[in-house]
């Protein structure tokens, strides 16, 4: 296994507000483990959730005691940390009013993958010349679709689509997703935040990731393709790779 990150403040916004964090070594009870965080919020907030977010989350995964169950250790972890910055953005409300970010927080093994994950960051399996979405957007229009008001067509142009129903920090009772994915051995795992998917339709990315390269060539690729189509947003993406290209592992949460 290995993996690779890469972030870009993409070609409009004058701040990243994005972060992650990739290691394919044990980090406390967990054999390895995968982020990519979204912010928002004014002024610099949404720098400071999803930094805070990916930050105090690796501290309580590295702190905690083994475990059997991995989803319930990614899911309460995660649930401290909303309520962290829930607590951070209520006491400082001038400066960080609204603050909040997407997350995804991934860890692999023995051909499972075990995910936690809010907001409308993404996680996609590629293999063998298919890409599948494993996580669902948890925005206005995907809320309305999966309740059959309206059809896929109308939800990937309804004026709502990027309205996000769930983030972490925003609401001290948020529900996030914890579930496990079959992940079989030659697959790629792709994380990504929206400056990616709103970009890069689910064929582009399909082609780069299972293109030739070591992993950290194409994860680039995916970061210089949707700057080349528009970088709208900032544009951030992790690539976990079992096919075995390259030997780099490591973090970061720029």
């Amino acid at each position: 296994m290995y993996a690779a990150g890469q972030t870009h403040v993409g070609q409009v916004r004058n701040q990243n507000q994005d972060a992650f964090f990739t290691t394919t070594e044990r980090l406390g009870p967990l054999p390895n483990l995968f982020i990519v965080a979204d912010g928002m919020g004014g002024h610099k907030a949404g720098e400071v959730a999803s930094r805070q977010a990916v930050a105090r989350f690796c501290n309580y995964i590295s702190d905690a005691e083994q475990g059997s169950n991995y989803i319930d250790l990614l899911l309460s972890n995660a649930y401290k940390v909303n309520k962290e910055i829930y607590d951070m953005a209520k006491e400082n409300p001038e400066e960080m009013h609204g603050m909040g970010t997407t997350f995804i927080a991934a860890t692999i093994e023995d051909g499972r993958a075990d995910v936690v994950h809010v907001g409308d960051s993404r996680a996609y399996i590629i293999h063998n010349g298919t890409i599948k979405q494993i996580t669902n957007d948890h925005t206005y229009a995907e809320e309305l679709y999966r309740a059959r008001q309206i059809t896929a067509d109308e939800a990937r142009t309804h004026p709502r689509r990027h309205h996000l129903t769930r983030v972490l920090g925003f609401d001290p009772h948020v529900k996030l997703d914890g579930f496990f994915q079959s992940i079989e051995k030659g697959a790629s795992l792709l994380l990504c935040t929206d400056g990616v998917t709103n970009m890069l339709n689910d064929e582009a990315i399909l082609n780069i990731v299972s293109g030739e390269g070591y992993v950290e060539t194409r994860v680039q690729r995916l970061v210089d393709e949707a700057n080349a189509r528009g970088g709208t947003d900032n544009i951030s993406a992790v690539l976990i790779d079992l096919r075995g290209f390259t030997t780099s592992s490591g973090g970061d949460a720029n």
